[in-house]
């Protein structure tokens, strides 16, 4: 492999994603994935290392950085990708890599994988089935993450897939599994369901999966009619812009997520409700894509994490973003569990807001653009 450049992790940004003192960019499951994979790496020749679902390049920088090439990567929220793109920037390291979907052609005769553990097991059933159907026969998988966060459920989900799954030793609260000897390989396909008279279509890993989460369903019960469109902000699976939709059949509806597997699903959505050629489905950072003062609804419940940290800091952005693209008079349509008190919040970035619903958990507010 080429020689090796000088390479630190303490240079590495969340930026544009969320950053804080306790929001870190890098942490111990990677440096102990690159460690237990750094032997079979050596050996790999140009465009055989994937990486999956780096948070912000640690994995693959470093894997650049000790000389390998032709990387390619896919990483599921748009906000990975920017960061990934700007820490190679700063750290030289332009060119060493490639971002791709998650589909055949970023695991095509892949020799070495390194993988970050999603939390779902389906996003890790849809992965695994993806390698063991397009990976070169000899692939070995380095799937690592934080110990409060595995469960023995992803040994038997890698094991539905690989002959064999080694488990290293545990180190800072981290462990990497590997896999080898690929069988039964398959390309990821959406989970189905249908409720409330919605189709749903969910890839692994995305929100409430093919249902309706609560939060959803009260939101539901409570929008007003779209005049001229509207906007179903962080979308998940697309339910609230595939039942916009059908309710309104001349109506245009936009959703927007920074998830590939969200967008992949709301387009899936879409599509089973017969309003693809109606839904816009955008993969976006908040709502960069679209113009100040634009839209005069918008429909969101914001999540609470960011990448695998929980942090309340998310929401707050979602609502100053929001409040840019909606024109004076437009409003936002929020839900929110009750406990997190969203609505000062609300007031000050978007404009005067008022309670529509509330059961025992959730808050259906309306915010007024100034």
């Amino acid at each position: 492999m080429p020689h090796s450049v000088p390479f630190s992790f303490d240079d590495l940004r969340r930026w544009p994603d969320l950053e804080g003192p306790d929001l870190v960019a890098v942490d111990a499951a990677d440096r102990l994935i690159l460690d237990e994979s750094e032997a079979a790496r050596a050996e790999v020749p140009e465009g055989g290392l994937v990486v999956v679902d780096d948070a912000y390049g640690a994995l693959t920088l470093a894997a650049a950085a000790a000389g390998a090439h032709g990387i390619r990567v896919h990483q599921d929220a748009l906000t990975g990708e920017r960061a990934l793109e700007a820490n190679a920037a700063r750290a030289g390291l332009d060119g060493t890599f490639t971002s791709h979907p998650l589909d055949a052609d970023l695991l095509r005769d892949a020799r070495v994988v390194l993988l970050r553990l999603p939390r779902a097991l389906r996003a890790l059933d849809d992965i695994a089935g993806l390698i063991a159907a397009h990976a070169h026969p000899d692939v070995v998988v380095f799937a690592g993450g934080r110990l409060k966060h595995m469960t023995l459920a992803m040994n038997d989900v890698l094991r539905a897939h690989f002959d064999r799954v080694d488990v290293t030793h545990a180190r800072q609260k981290s462990r990497v599994l590997v896999a080898r000897g690929p069988h039964d390989g398959a390309d990821p396909q959406p989970e189905a369901a249908t409720v409330d008279g919605l189709e749903v279509r969910a890839f692994g890993g995305v929100f409430a999966g093919a249902s309706i989460d609560i939060g959803t369903r009260l939101l539901l019960a409570h929008l007003p009619d779209p005049s001229d469109g509207a906007i179903d902000f962080a979308c998940g699976t697309g339910l609230v812009a595939a039942a916009w939709a059908l309710r309104h059949p001349s109506v245009r509806i936009v959703a927007t997520d920074r998830s590939a597997a969200a967008v992949a699903s709301a387009r899936a959505t879409a599509a089973a409700n017969d309003v693809g050629d109606r839904v816009e489905v955008v993969r976006d950072d908040l709502l960069a894509s679209r113009p100040d003062a634009s839209a005069t609804l918008i429909a969101l419940n914001p999540p609470f994490h960011s990448g695998g940290a929980i942090t309340e800091g998310i929401a707050p952005r979602m609502f100053a973003d929001a409040g840019r693209v909606l024109e004076p008079g437009g409003e936002l349509w929020t839900v929110w569990n009750s406990a997190l008190q969203y609505r000062p919040a609300l007031e000050r970035l978007v404009g005067p807001t008022r309670q529509v619903a509330r059961d025992r958990k959730f808050t259906v507010t309306v915010s007024t653009r100034r």
